[in-house]
């Protein structure tokens, strides 16, 4: 089968999804949005990879512009003009359309429906949540009311039409239930980290001395996307609190943007902090090693359909999690069972985080079993083969195929057929 695994903000375990599928003996694809910022996989041919596997960027013709409703949607437009334009190169049985903007998905959908091409939606966000959110910031409350249902649509339209449905959690399903849609395609499958790229390490490594971290201080870290479902002066809060409390303790801040930005002009002049942008997938395992203490953040009004990715990385690499989540989202299920602390993302949810943290600060022996504890839960949860051989289920189910193939290296060349439907009308 032919796969376009299209992750338009190129995270780690699609990237490794995507093996997965290839070694299977998949012919697939991998593309994501080369203008988006965010922390990447392993998004290029490695050493042993199946020949089936190739990765690829996809570039708008119009700039990204986050914040800017009527800019923002411009971009949009222009990035589904130029996924077309790439899948009109070769013919693919299957197209996954993951993490892809509401109205940029929304001009895709008269395209897969002209070609005839079977589409998943992997679903990571209730994306109308967010655009509703942004609208009423920044609309009038009756042009805010309109956007808001406007988008909501959109999404409704989506999980509807779409072949088949993977959710990331449950209460996805019950989403679609509240919005009166059929749920009979639509399966959960839980995200996860790649746990061959991030494993547990030494705290002193190559990374660590290149950076010149401390030595001395406890070492806290976050690193991720600081975007709207993010406070990030909850990360010097907590800092501050940590001090505060006697504990002499040093943050990394591994991310770019706004919310980067904001920290930096909190906190310039301090020797305390220190922010670096997004780093190389390669180096990815000793950055999260570097650190005694791995942050994670999340908004109240995120609480149930976002989990941060952060938390499935950290889980992975073997370290304790202070989450400042709320109360019942998955991740905070997951950090209470590695045995981390989970504390409301307020500024008293931050202090309650710091005093954690100041009881078991000297403590090393108890820090090294709680990174155990992570590591362990994560083993258990990410086993890359049987989450493949539950997408591959539901893949080649989509596409009318019974059983799955074997696992293989061998595969077939791509073709090379080229459609001419790139300037087609979008309705």
């Amino acid at each position: 089968m032919r796969i376009n695994l299209h992750d338009y903000s190129g995270h780690p375990f699609q990237a490794q999804l995507a093996r997965e599928l290839a070694a299977r003996g998949h012919e697939v694809v991998h593309t994501h949005a080369a203008q988006y910022e965010t922390g990447h996989g392993q998004l290029k041919r490695l050493p042993g990879d199946p020949e089936g596997l190739e990765f690829e960027s996809i570039t708008a013709d119009a700039p990204l512009i986050k914040y800017s409703p009527l800019r923002r949607t411009r971009f949009e437009f222009s990035y589904a003009k130029a996924w077309r334009r790439r899948l009109a190169t070769q013919d693919f049985d299957l197209v996954i359309a993951c993490n892809i903007p509401l109205f940029a998905l929304a001009r895709m959908q008269p395209y897969f429906r002209r070609r005839q091409m079977p589409w998943m939606l992997w679903h990571q966000d209730i994306y109308s949540l967010g655009v509703a959110g942004e609208a009423s910031r920044q609309l009038p409350p009756a042009l805010a009311k309109a956007v808001k249902e406007i988008a909501q649509g959109l999404e409704k339209n989506q999980v509807t039409n779409a072949r088949t449905v993977v959710a990331i959690g449950d209460e996805f399903v019950r989403q679609y239930e509240r919005w009166g849609l059929s749920t009979t395609h639509a399966h959960v499958i839980p995200n996860w980290a790649p746990l061959d790229e991030l494993v547990p390490g030494a705290r002193d490594n190559e990374w660590s001395r290149s950076q010149a971290l401390p030595a001395e201080p406890v070492r806290l870290l976050y690193a991720g996307t600081l975007g709207r479902k993010h406070n990030p002066a909850l990360l010097v809060e907590l800092l501050d609190d940590t001090r505060a409390r006697g504990v002499d303790a040093f943050l990394t801040v591994i991310s770019e943007g706004v919310g980067a930005d904001q920290i930096k002009q909190m906190c310039a002049g301090r020797t305390d902090v220190k922010i670096l942008g997004y780093q190389d997938a390669d180096h990815f395992s000793d950055v999260l090693a570097s650190a005694d203490i791995l942050i994670a953040l999340l908004e109240p009004d995120a609480a149930n359909f976002s989990v941060p990715a952060e938390v499935l990385s950290y889980l992975s690499a073997g370290r304790p999690i202070i989450a400042l989540v709320p109360e019942g989202n998955p991740a905070a299920l997951d950090v209470v069972e590695a045995g981390g602390c989970v504390a409301p993302p307020t500024s008293a949810g931050a202090v309650e985080a710091a005093t954690w943290l100041a009881g078991i600060k000297n403590d090393r022996a108890a820090l090294q079993m709680l990174g155990r504890r992570s590591r362990a839960l994560a083993e258990t949860r990410f086993d890359i083969e049987r989450i493949g051989d539950e997408f591959e289920e539901i893949l080649l189910k989509a596409v009318g195929h019974a059983a799955p193939l074997r696992r293989t290296t061998t595969v077939r060349a791509h073709g090379d057929s080229v459609d001419n439907e790139l300037d087609e009308a979008v309705s």
